[in-house]
């Protein structure tokens, strides 16, 4: 005799469970709520600040290895390099402001519209541009230059003075080494001042030809004279060559944090020790 009572319960087994409307609505404002933060996140990278980190020393003693900043994206308008992964939607530059001379600027790297380059612009379209005996010299005229006290710093794992500048490297009675370079203060025709490294008196680039900077471009050079590749060097695998207007980035505006290498992103008990809390909210404004 068939048990009349066991199959509904089958039945029932069988049945597929419903969620929850709540669980379900709490899901999807949950994926929304991710998608609009991204959103958003993508837009203020767009148009208005986006973070970067500082890989070398060219712009020392203005920026350090381990130096993050903020650049902003409307201070001289818009191009196809200020969309994320610089998606070609269009040409030229939108709103379109004026570059001043002695910005620290980011710029795609003209040989290959990829790589983010940081420099101080010092050449503007139509400029002669020249260095003599390590002294710059823009249309004939010699950018007033003065020796002050040298750039002093801690050697730390990002910054060391090693290779062909251990000679400016010390060490005090405690073993503690310290990098000291020559420190130099160039004054722009337009009153914009800043400090600069001359690191070797006989650096390869201490006398040039005469550059003339086409129109639409501009002429960016390293603050660390002696160890940086910038448009003294013709557009190639090293070189940077003029850097077209369309290839700017954002202006550089101020350091939000510093870490001389000590700690790893995954050694969060070190942070404290490694953050250079004297650079926080350092302004790279000239």
């Amino acid at each position: 005799m068939t048990d009349a009572t066991s199959k509904p319960a089958a039945d029932d087994a069988a049945k597929p469970v419903e969620e929850p409307a709540e669980k379900k609505d709490s899901l999807g404002e949950l994926i929304r709520t991710i998608i609009y933060a991204v959103l958003i996140a993508l837009g203020i990278r767009t148009v208005a600040f986006e973070p970067f980190n500082i890989p070398s020393e060219s712009m020392l003693p203005a920026l350090m290895v381990g130096d993050y900043l903020f650049i902003s994206k409307y201070s001289y308008g818009y191009s196809r390099h200020s969309l994320p992964a610089s998606l070609p939607l269009f040409s030229g530059r939108i709103l379109e402001k004026t570059v001043k001379r002695g910005d620290i600027a980011v710029f795609k790297l003209p040989s290959d519209g990829r790589t983010d380059y940081i420099k101080r612009i010092i050449g503007l379209p139509g400029d002669r541009l020249q260095m003599k005996s390590g002294q710059l010299f823009i249309n004939g005229q010699p950018v007033p230059r003065e020796r002050v006290e040298d750039f002093v710093f801690r050697e730390t794992p990002n910054s060391e003075c090693g290779g062909r500048f251990i000679r400016y490297r010390t060490v005090d009675a405690d073993g503690v080494a310290y990098c000291n370079y020559p420190q130099y203060r160039e004054t722009l025709p337009n009153g914009v001042s800043y400090m600069t490294l001359d690191l070797s008196p006989r650096g390869d680039f201490d006398n040039t030809r005469v550059y003339v900077v086409p129109e639409g471009h501009y002429f960016a050079m390293g603050d660390n004279r002696d160890n940086s590749q910038d448009s003294r060097l013709d557009a190639g695998v090293r070189g940077v060559g003029y850097v077209p207007a369309e290839n700017l980035v954002g202006r550089a505006e101020v350091i939000f944090f510093s870490t001389d290498g000590k700690a790893r992103l995954w050694q969060p008990w070190y942070w404290i020790q490694a953050a250079r809390f004297d650079r926080f909210f350092n302004s790279l404004r000239p």
